[in-house]
């Protein structure tokens, strides 16, 4: 029984924070994402530092890897196979070499996110079984340090395009999309992966000859439109890198035209492969510390 002479004890306050097992079937948070923003900066920045450490010519590394690629596929479906490509409204067709170029600049960004995400769980191991962090920062970092490189490469690319081509019209307002819906399919495929693969190594070996297989099945240094007979469109157009990279290359070059439809659809299947990617990250993240 409580009297007048007895104190009264005030209730606790409420808890600012609580902590609670995450629900597999929840979002990504992405206000965590924010609070951790500085250390994603860190850990993409760490990446390209790593990479091009002692090396010779440093970040001159950026512009020759999609450069010496660009070549050997000018020389290889140019001057061998004698590949047509698309031509721009005044029917002019591009130098090969720059053709080329643009599309090995976008597909570095899907392969290299694809790549180094599918590794950042095995990779980092002593960082994620000790200190608590976001385990999604990890893979999100790759696309950060791709963007960097892609940047960069961008710059280059325009130099040529000015001294060998023209200046790009309004169409290039398509590019900042192509890029984050690449940037979404490779990070979608790249969470799944590095899930996978904290409890099935075998991940890290597929997902290199998944990467140079699609190289040759996607339109990177050729056109989809001029080189994939009529009668295998639909099909080709299944993948859905074909859509993006025409469209990529239309916005850069003006050269060919997009195909709306495969492009809408393209742009589906980066958005599913996104929260599919997403959910199953975080479905398989409370077991990462403990396997990996």
């Amino acid at each position: 029984m409580t009297t007048l002479d007895s104190p009264v004890i005030p209730h606790p306050a409420r808890p600012r924070l609580v902590i609670e097992p995450p629900s597999p079937w929840a979002a990504i948070s992405l206000r965590e994402i924010w609070t951790f923003r500085e250390l994603l900066l860190n850990f993409a920045l760490r990446d390209v530092k790593l990479r091009y450490r002692q090396t010779i010519l440093g970040v001159v590394w950026v512009v020759l890897q999609p450069l010496l690629g660009a070549a050997i596929f000018a020389f290889v479906f140019g001057k061998v196979a004698k590949f047509q490509l698309p031509a721009d409204a005044a029917g002019r067709r591009p130098p090969y070499l720059l053709f080329a170029m643009a599309g090995m600049m976008l597909w570095q960004v899907f392969a290299g996110t694809l790549t180094r995400s599918s590794n950042s769980m095995v990779g980092n191991a002593h960082l994620v079984s000790k200190v608590y962090f976001p385990r999604i920062v990890l893979p999100l970092s790759t696309l950060s340090s791709a963007l960097i490189d892609f940047c960069v490469t961008l710059l280059f690319l325009l130099v040529l395009i000015l001294f060998r081509w023209y200046l790009p019209g309004w169409n290039v307002l398509l590019l900042p999309v192509c890029l984050l819906l690449i940037g979404c399919l490779a990070m979608g495929i790249g969470l799944l992966a590095t899930a996978l693969a904290v409890s099935y190594r075998d991940v890290q070996f597929i997902i290199p000859v998944m990467t140079q297989l699609l190289l040759y099945l996607s339109p990177v240094a050729y056109s989809a439109t001029t080189s994939v007979p009529a009668a295998y469109q639909d099909k080709y157009f299944l993948n859905p890198l074909a859509g993006l990279l025409e469209a990529y290359k239309w916005s850069v070059l003006s050269v060919g035209q997009v195909q709306w439809g495969y492009f809408a659809y393209s742009a589906v299947v980066c958005v599913a492969a996104l929260v599919v990617g997403a959910y199953a990250f975080n479905w398989m993240e409370r077991k990462f510390a403990d396997v990996v």
